[in-house]
């Protein structure tokens, strides 16, 4: 799967490649020997398989992207009665790098080709099937800029032009005649909510749930703190309590090692990272025996975090021939922001031994990692 911008999922052709698009094959791992017996031009090429393979590492199964999935489908499948029964939404309501918008769309592909696979392609009268409709929001979208949103996910001519009401009826139109069943809203912290149009979003919600046939997923940061879940609005009114009752939240916590199970759950996920990897020295143990109390500081125990110090690591790791990842290449690669001022307590009670990442039970290297995907 190549080629997918920050665009493609916003439109009905670029979600069919994500969705149909086969999984990756990962390189094969080369000695230090056989890459240096690469020609020119097979290196290059050996390179940027590998540089391309560690960019999309993920998703990996998790436990609480096993938890959210199964959450969901009790939820999407509970919807499937009739269509005078509003149908229950939900919001995915997480801090940032926790991976809510990558579950979220991993559960949306398997809820795609699920559908695609019991009733085909097309719906009896002809049109094409698009199970899932995905609408990811910009910066102080307002509710025309979202029911367009809607209808440009089906490519509909009708988006140059017309009311928030028109082009929300020109999508539900597209709903009805594409089958879709679940619509996703993405970053949804960036809709205008709490200014005057509050209510006027909750309501246009409640229309949606009532005369769509869908399931909402709402996805966002700080959504119940932005009144998407409140029982009344800032007035005191319960004007908001319809859309707030039929909302169940959802959230994404970050790895703990709090306790053994917790610490077995994070030793399982840098198991997982290990099989991935593609370098000449990689080796069973490399995270998680030697570097497991190190990557949790730098991560903070976010996925996202993780997940981005360990691709930056593989890229400076392979360009530089060190072939690994150990702590001196690691100490060169910049986290994000919020890992990096995060650290230093974690750091310091890590190296204080107050606090460990590991179990005193813990095999040593070989292990079976459970969360691979």
């Amino acid at each position: 799967m190549t080629g997918l911008d920050n665009l493609t999922l916003a439109r009905k052709e670029g979600w069919r490649r994500f969705v149909e698009a086969p999984a990756r094959t990962q390189p094969e791992t080369l000695s230090r020997e056989q890459i240096r017996r690469l020609d020119d031009r097979s290196r290059a090429d050996y390179d940027r398989r590998r540089r391309e393979w560690h960019a999309n590492l993920g998703p990996l199964r998790t436990p609480q992207l096993a938890e959210l999935h199964e959450d969901l489908w009790d939820i999407v499948d509970s919807n499937a009665h009739d269509g005078d029964k509003a149908k229950g939404a939900v919001a995915i309501d997480a801090f940032p790098g926790l991976g809510q918008t990558t579950s979220v769309l991993a559960f949306a592909k398997q809820f795609h080709l699920r559908e695609v696979a019991e009733h085909g392609p097309r719906t009896p009268e002809g049109h094409e099937r698009w199970p899932v409709c995905r609408v990811g929001l910009t910066g102080n979208t307002g509710l025309k800029d979202f029911n367009r949103a809607m209808l440009e996910f089906f490519a509909h001519p009708g988006t140059g032009r017309g009311t928030a009401s028109q082009f929300a009826t020109r999508a539900l139109d597209c709903m009805i005649s594409c089958h879709v069943r679940l619509l996703i809203v993405d970053d949804l912290h960036f809709l205008r909510w709490r200014a005057s149009t509050g209510v006027e979003i909750s309501n246009h919600f409640k229309y949606i749930a009532n005369e769509y046939p869908v399931t909402l997923v709402f996805a966002g940061v700080g959504l119940a703190q932005r009144g998407l879940l409140d029982e009344v609005d800032a007035a005191g009114n319960p004007v908001l309590a319809q859309s707030g009752r039929r909302t169940t939240r959802l959230g994404m916590q970050p790895f703990l090692i709090d306790t053994a199970e917790h610490r077995r759950q994070w030793r399982a996920v840098l198991l997982a990272i290990e099989q991935r990897l593609v370098l000449a020295e990689a080796r069973p143990g490399m995270l998680a025996d030697d570097l497991s109390d190190y990557l949790f500081a730098r991560s903070t125990g976010h996925i996202g975090s993780l997940m981005t110090l360990i691709n930056r690591g593989c890229q400076r790791a392979a360009r530089t021939g060190a072939e690994r990842l150990d702590q001196t290449v690691l100490d060169g690669v910049k986290n994000d922001a919020a890992a990096e001022n995060a650290r230093r307590e974690l750091d310091a009670a890590l190296t204080a031994r107050r606090i460990t990442s590991r179990n005193s039970t813990t095999t040593t290297r070989g292990h079976a990692a459970a969360t691979a995907s």
